[in-house]
């Protein structure tokens, strides 16, 4: 029977949801209906069969996802700043990492977008040092308090100690050329071996500060993404800059851990030379300080993003440009003998390069402030663990590189966690997966893409429907997504989920999930209109909304032979955590 669809009347949403065009959204208005384009009802697809067997452990579930990071360090202490750390340090018992540029950058402390500075090295008229802790205090007590752990970066350059100092602060805003933030303080220093002394007193400080106990679970780490305009030097002089941070490092304290090179972009072949170079250089090259073979590295950083762009007026995302940069990234690691155990940080991973690139410079980044971010996440994040192992690397964790921006409009679409102090959908992927407990268990999802699979771009022909499942003692979790690399609305996945080796005869099961009902500021924000003033009445409306929720009341369910089988409809870039306790 065909359908005459001329006969349909649709009423196009008053502001198309980011990430659609008018075209879009009618192809997906008629795929929620049960219709093609011409018309004609489809086969229902059959039920996606995901089984997860928790009698057997694959490993442990290492809380890669427990790290964050942002370009501005004076959001940290700002109201929504100190607001969002909260809710972060809150995501599960294991500590949370943050990660934070310019900590060392001169400046009044004032925040703007990609800048920040803390004034920690002037010098007086003599050109005597001149140390000032007081904002970098700021920003370490602000994560220290609530049990979180600083991956300290050391950098940027100091203005008294650059060698091109002018001009030094930059006014970038979204929509100026991208290179216009590299200035005065990312070149290297007059004097390495002053740049050695404030290092050494940075670190002694926070041990007299902190404790040497407490600084030596940090993290340290040189720089951020020397091989492109970050870094006006060479990669040798990076590398010399490394060997005299090593030194001051471990001179204030010999356990502090320290890392490097924070390199973007492995998948590129110079970047993947200047990884390979810096780690040459640690093990077999001269070391600048002490002339012998070899500088100490602790653990190993680099970057890994995607690339999204428009594709016939919507999104489509590209993981596997990601998971190319992680890859390789991995293989250059696992090429040098005595660092492939190595604990490995990768210090930016996220969907793109730009945080502080809003939709209304650039709309391919519309992902960001709906359920595709969320379930792009859930779906990269779940992968790390299966790709370490195939490469026998020693993986920590991967920073998400997103915080807040403090003062801008509400969901402008910067890549952050909340907008103007309201959580977005993205925040409850992290929840999840802060609630899962115990070992990695098996997984058996046929509908789940290999990762050779989104390497070839499968996620822009098919969606994307796996899982990730941990077990303990008296409890089961299982991590769900739905995902597509497009931006296309379409119907649900029905998935019927077999929980086995469970035992006990009962369990009692929550459902949360993201959708754009569940766990969904943004959806809500819409459904007010989308006001950029909002009532007080409105703020407490969007912060629920903004809560990870559940689908429905918990339930007790029967098992046969330590088996269940749990069935229910799965959105398209929709993320589901079914957990089950007994």
């Amino acid at each position: 029977m065909r359908l005459n669809i001329s006969l349909i009347k649709f009423s196009f949403p008053p502001v198309m949801p980011h990430g659609y065009s008018r075209k879009s959204w009618l192809i997906g208005a008629l795929l929620t209906l049960g219709l093609t384009a011409s018309g004609q009802a489809p086969v229902p697809a059959a039920p996606v069969a995901i089984t997860v067997d928790v009698a057997k452990p694959l490993g442990p579930m290492q809380p890669l996802w427990a790290y964050f990071g942002y370009d501005e360090p004076n959001y940290t202490y700002m109201p929504d700043g100190q607001k969002l750390l909260t809710e972060l340090a809150a995501l599960s018992p294991v500590p949370v990492y943050v990660r934070a540029h310019n900590l060392l950058t001169t400046g009044d402390g004032t925040a703007a977008l990609k800048w920040g500075s803390t004034n920690a090295y002037t010098e007086d008229k003599s050109g005597r040092p001149v140390y000032d802790w007081k904002i970098v205090d700021q920003i370490f007590d602000a994560y220290v308090k609530r049990g979180m752990k600083p991956i300290a970066q050391i950098g940027f350059m100091p203005e008294a100690f650059s060698t091109h100092p002018v001009p030094y602060r930059h006014y970038w805003k979204p929509g100026d050329n991208y290179n216009d933030i590299y200035t005065g303080w990312a070149y290297p220093p007059k004097d390495y071996k002053k740049w050695g002394e404030l290092v050494y007193q940075w670190v002694k400080h926070s041990v007299a500060r902190y404790g040497a106990a407490e600084v030596k679970t940090w993290r340290w780490e040189l720089w951020n993404e020397p091989n492109i305009g970050y870094w006006k030097g060479t990669p040798e002089e990076y590398n010399e800059l490394y060997d005299y941070t090593e030194a001051a490092v471990h001179r204030a304290l010999p356990a502090a851990i320290l890392g490097g090179p924070e390199t973007t972009g492995p998948g590129w072949d110079k970047a993947a030379a200047y990884l390979r170079g810096f780690l040459e250089h640690c093990v077999n090259g001269k070391n600048y300080v002490t002339g012998k073979t070899g500088t100490r590295l602790d653990y190993i950083s680099f970057h890994a993003k995607g690339a999204p762009k428009l594709v016939d007026g919507h999104v489509r995302m590209n993981m596997g440009t990601q998971f190319g940069d992680i890859e390789e990234g991995f293989k250059i690691v696992s090429s040098f003998p005595t660092l492939r155990q190595l604990p490995i940080i990768i210090g930016e991973n996220d969907p793109e390069g730009c945080a502080a690139c809003g939709v209304q410079t650039n709309p391919e980044n519309a992902y960001r402030n709906g359920t595709m971010y969320s379930s792009y996440t859930a779906a990269a994040y779940a992968r790390l663990y299966e790709l370490a192992a195939q490469y026998h690397v020693n993986l920590e964790g991967a920073v998400s590189w997103s915080f807040e921006f403090e003062n801008q409009p509400w969901f402008a679409g910067f890549r952050d966690l909340a907008t103007n102090g309201v959580d977005k959908p993205v925040l409850n992927v992290f929840r999840m997966l802060g609630m899962m407990r115990g070992p990695r268990v098996a997984v058996a999802s046929p509908s789940a893409l290999s990762v050779a699979d989104i390497r070839a771009q499968a996620q822009s022909q098919r969606p994307d429907i796996g899982a990730l499942a941990t077990a303990e003692a008296h409890s089961a979790t299982v991590l769900v997504w739905n995902y597509h690399n497009d931006a296309l609305p379409a119907p649900p996945a029905e998935v019927e989920l077999t929980v086995k080796g469970l035992a006990t005869p009962q369990a009692q099961v929550q459902h949360y999930r993201i959708d754009n009902e569940h766990s969904n500021a943004y959806t809500a924000w819409q459904a007010l209109g989308s006001p950029q003033q909002v009532s007080a009445a409105q703020r407490a409306t969007l912060e629920q909304a903004g809560q990870l929720a559940q689908v429905n009341a918990p339930a007790s369910v029967s098992l046969q032979n330590g088996q269940t089988v749990l069935h229910f409809a799965l959105p398209r870039h929709g993320v589901s955590l079914l957990r089950l306790t007994w």
